[in-house]
């Protein structure tokens, strides 16, 4: 395990770390999520194994530090990450990240191009969302206050979220979970989608077959974004189809390549 401070008051991020060869891979999980739980499977599959791979924790999530003095937005998130991925010695790093994670990418690569040189983003948000009482995910957090969260509220998303999403959201802070839920529901300005279609490097987008067209998919794709739409999983493609999500990732990752 590795690890960063990236904040003033020293806390770190960490991540686990697969040697291998350059450029690196930088995978990041989404809301309550943790990387190397969700992506160590495909990160050592032979399609995707021999880079130098960092499984990283965004700050307030899995085995990264959960300051309370932290705000969590999409832009801090990206920050942080580019602090950790410096002190790392990463530069020009492909970024695997999924749903939330996507989102904080897009924003990294945006704020901080030399470190990225090219995106896979696993249905991720690219546009605000609407506040849902009751419902399961960033909408349903969100739609608590802070207090109402942290009095009780979590424990109403615990419920509903069900025992394998809880696995690793338990991990999270809770002051972390609520405001990045609630940062990710706001969005950025310009939105994540209008920061995914000004990147010059090359993008692909992967989302669940059964979602049906991912809205605004003929304008990504005009701007340059692959759109591949993968079978037989829901939102977490990396475990419920790690076969073909190797596939499409090995996919977007050569497209364009010099190799």
């Amino acid at each position: 395990m590795r690890n960063a401070a990236v904040t003033a008051g020293g806390d770190q991020i960490r991540w686990v770390e697969l040697p291998g060869q350059e450029p690196p891979r930088v995978y990041i999980h989404g809301l309550g999520a943790t990387s190397p739980a969700y992506f160590a499977e495909v990160a050592v599959h032979p399609l995707l194994a021999g880079r130098r791979s960092l499984l990283i924790d965004m700050l307030g999530h899995g085995i990264s530090d959960r300051p309370t003095d932290f705000d969590y937005t999409l832009e801090s998130h990206a920050d942080a990450l580019a602090t950790a991925l410096d002190a790392a010695g990463v530069d020009g790093a492909e970024l695997i990240a999924h749903s939330m994670g996507g989102s904080v990418a897009i924003v990294l690569a945006a704020r901080h191009p030399r470190l990225v040189s090219r995106l896979v983003l696993v249905d991720a948000n690219l546009d605000p969302l609407p506040r849902t009482p009751g419902s399961s995910g960033s909408s349903g957090i969100g739609a608590y206050t802070e207090e109402e969260f942290l009095a009780g509220g979590w424990a109403e998303v615990r419920d509903r979220v069900g025992p394998h999403w809880w696995s690793t959201m338990r991990l999270a802070g809770r002051e972390a979970l609520h405001r990045s839920a609630t940062h990710l529901i706001r969005g950025t300005v310009p939105t994540m989608r209008e920061l995914l279609v000004e990147l010059k490097i090359p993008r692909a987008f992967l989302l669940p077959g059964a979602d049906g067209p991912l809205p605004g998919a003929a304008a990504l794709a005009d701007a340059g974004v692959s759109v591949v739409a993968i079978p037989d999983c829901g939102h977490n493609i990396m475990l419920d189809n790690p076969q073909a999500f190797v596939r499409a990732t090995a996919a977007a990752l050569a497209d364009g390549s010099e190799a």
